[in-house]
Parts: structure tokens; C-alpha cells; sequence
């Protein structure tokens, strides 16, 4: 199960940051500073979502 959940936190975690980096392009065509804020947050919160991923990966497999 914690597998799973580790796997589903990796995907969500990729999810945003593919979100987080077109918002955050997106803004910069439009020179658009509030959207790049929020495309960088977004890529922020995957990251550290895949990383609890990973560690949810990490402790099941010990």
C-alpha cells in the first residue's frame, strides 16, 4: 500500500511541475509576472511532492 502511495505522490508531483513550468512560460511570453510567480510555486510544490514520494518509496523498501 505505502508503495501506492509513494507512486501516486511521484505522479502528482510530476503533474505540477509540467503545470508549474507552462504557467511559468506562458507568463514570461506574456510578461506576465504573477503568472510566473504561480507556474514557480506550482513547480515547487512537485518537487517537493515527488520527493515525499520518494521517501514513502524509501521507508516501505527497508
Amino acid at each position: 500500500m505505502a508503495n501506492q502511495k509513494g507512486m501516486s505522490d511521484k505522479v502528482k508531483g510530476a503533474v505540477n511541475k509540467v503545470k508549474g513550468e507552462a504557467k511559468d512560460q506562458i507568463g514570461n511570453a506574456k510578461n506576465d509576472p504573477q503568472m510566473q510567480r504561480e507556474g514557480q510555486k506550482e513547480k515547487t510544490k512537485g518537487n517537493i511532492q515527488e520527493n515525499v514520494g520518494k521517501a514513502k518509496d524509501d521507508n516501505h523498501s527497508n
